[in-house]
């Protein structure tokens, strides 16, 4: 099949277009910030829902985009198979429909409920709107992320493509809470009042554009006849069928005890952050007694985390993943205490302290993003081990979706226990004990999740070292070496990282041999 459009013409992959790739990735790191840093902000501060609805909101939007994530990557694997597929690319047509979609409904989520319906219809406004945005989101990301595996088969190349990807997220997070931090600052009554619709007109047409570049200067590899046939080969499933599949997949990660407790580290760390961000605007403005803009401001010192980032891969090779985590989660943990001790013992004109305790934050949380997602590719190799097959797709797939639940949860759960101490929004005074209830909340809550993260993390074995003897012994196992005559020092790492007894590892029967048997 020949087709000339430009989505499927292939062209020079170098840094430049490296660049325009990673762009979504504006949107994409800043979404991920709206989300946990200011849409709860803006739902109670601003709107004046109860905390337990604004958390609600986030929340139920978020549990829809996980399942719908988890359908949305066959569908447009399939997409091929129409007219519109073949016409405007089967990922590059979801991208353009979720584009479209996305800059209605995340603009539409800044205008107030009431100048449209009028009161009493705030929460299922937002609710709607809100859940469609995150849909919308997912429309681009999921297609775009394939993108690399479509544009080139290179290695090297593909990490031109997936490099850019750091930076321009960590940009992105600066320019959301850089934006709302200047017009927040206005002198302007009127301003500071309609401050949050204007930085999402900012943050959509910013987005918009961010995203269009890397539609545009993207391709997907040509329907060629060969390829169609490559794609038809493949088992057909139903939806019910993929989904079965699926969850089916996830269960047998668990089987792997590096995974778990990677997952663990993970789930609990990013958490962690999540009930930061959503409870730092509440803890500035409610019980600090700060201006709205400052959260913002200080919000915007996450630039610092690009610095850590790069000191971070640097020390990932010379003293591995375990340093790392308790370098980052030790801060995060101090950082959290100096915000409470700054509230608890009065401190005058905090702002300057404030400062030094977010950017050692910053610092911090730049390598808690880091670290997980640069020890992931180690992870399907432990798997391989066990069942001799790659499922690194469905590790990433497992860490993914809980990442997306576990998020939805921390705001509603957050919004939800601001209601039990008390804190009732836009009062122009919290009762007798409220402020210290939230503050407590604020800096307990963070510390326990990132706690079980660092003692989890003292017990990971999976690091340099301890790969280069698992991938020693799955070359030697696949030059058809006898297990009997693995090393004291093999056995004992591939036990420790995988869970189960050496015997039990490097199987006779593959895992999708198995796989099959069990569906007879």
């Amino acid at each position: 099949m020949k087709n000339t459009r430009w989505v499927y013409t292939p062209k020079e992959i170098n840094v430049r277009r490296g660049v325009a790739y990673g762009l979504t990735d504006l949107m994409g790191g800043g979404w991920n910030n709206i989300v946990s840093g200011v849409i709860f902000a803006y739902l109670t501060l601003s709107v004046g829902l109860n905390p337990a609805m604004a958390g609600a909101i986030t929340g139920v939007a978020r549990v829809f985009d996980a399942i719908f994530s988890l359908i949305f990557g066959t569908i447009t694997d399939s997409f091929y198979k129409t007219n519109l597929g073949k016409k405007y690319g089967r990922r590059h047509f979801w991208m353009l429909v979720g584009l479209i979609g996305f800059a209605i409904s995340f603009l539409a989520f800044w205008v107030p409920a009431t100048a449209i319906f009028g009161p009493g219809h705030d929460f299922f406004y937002y609710l709607v709107v809100y859940t469609l945005t995150e849909i919308f989101v997912g429309m681009i990301l999921i297609p775009w992320e394939t993108l690399p595996t479509e544009m080139t088969t290179d290695y090297t190349k593909r990490t031109v493509l997936s490099g850019s990807r750091m930076f321009i997220s960590a940009t992105g997070t600066s320019l959301v809470f850089f934006i709302l931090a200047i017009l927040q600052s206005l002198p302007s009554a009127q301003a500071k009042k309609n401050a949050y619709l204007f930085a999402g007109i900012l943050w959509t047409v910013l987005f918009v554009v961010a995203i269009f570049i890397s539609y545009r200067m993207t391709w997907e590899r040509p329907l060629t006849k060969k390829f169609i046939a490559e794609l038809d080969a493949r088992p057909k499933l139903t939806v019910g069928q993929y989904i079965k599949e699926t969850l089916h997949d996830y269960g047998q990660t668990f089987s792997n005890s590096a995974f778990r407790k990677h997952l663990t580290i993970y789930i609990f760390s990013f958490t962690g952050k999540d009930f930061y961000a959503t409870l730092l605007p509440t803890f500035i403005v409610v019980c600090m007694g700060m201006a709205s803009n400052i959260p913002w401001v200080l919000n915007a010192f996450a630039v610092f985390g690009i610095l850590s980032t790069l000191l971070a891969a640097k020390l990932m090779i010379t003293h591995g993943p375990r340093f790392l985590y308790s370098v980052s989660y030790i801060g995060i943990i101090l950082a959290l205490i100096a915000y409470g001790l700054t509230y608890f013992l009065h401190v005058k004109n905090p702002m300057v302290i404030l400062i030094i305790i977010t950017i050692v934050y910053q610092l911090s949380r730049g390598i808690l993003e880091f670290v997980p997602w640069n020890v992931f590719p180690f992870i399907p190799d432990v798997d391989y081990v066990m069942t001799r097959d790659d499922k690194a797709g469905t590790y990433a797939a497992v860490m993914t979706f809980f990442r997306k639940s576990t998020g939805a949860l921390a705001t509603w759960i957050a919004g939800v226990l601001l209601e039990e101490l008390g804190y009732v929004t836009k009062a122009t005074t919290q009762q007798v004990g409220v402020t210290d209830r939230v503050a407590l909340l604020f800096m307990i809550a963070p510390i326990i999740l990132i706690a079980v993260a660092l003692i989890v993390s003292w017990t990971f074995k999976l690091d340099r070292h301890t790969h280069d003897i698992l991938q020693q012994e799955i070359h030697r196992l696949e030059a058809g070496g006898d297990k009997k005559d693995v090393t004291p020092e093999a056995k004992t790492v591939t036990e420790e990282l995988t869970g189960h007894p050496y015997d039990k590892l490097w199987p006779v029967e593959t895992y999708e041999e198995a796989h099959v048997q069990d569906k007879k």
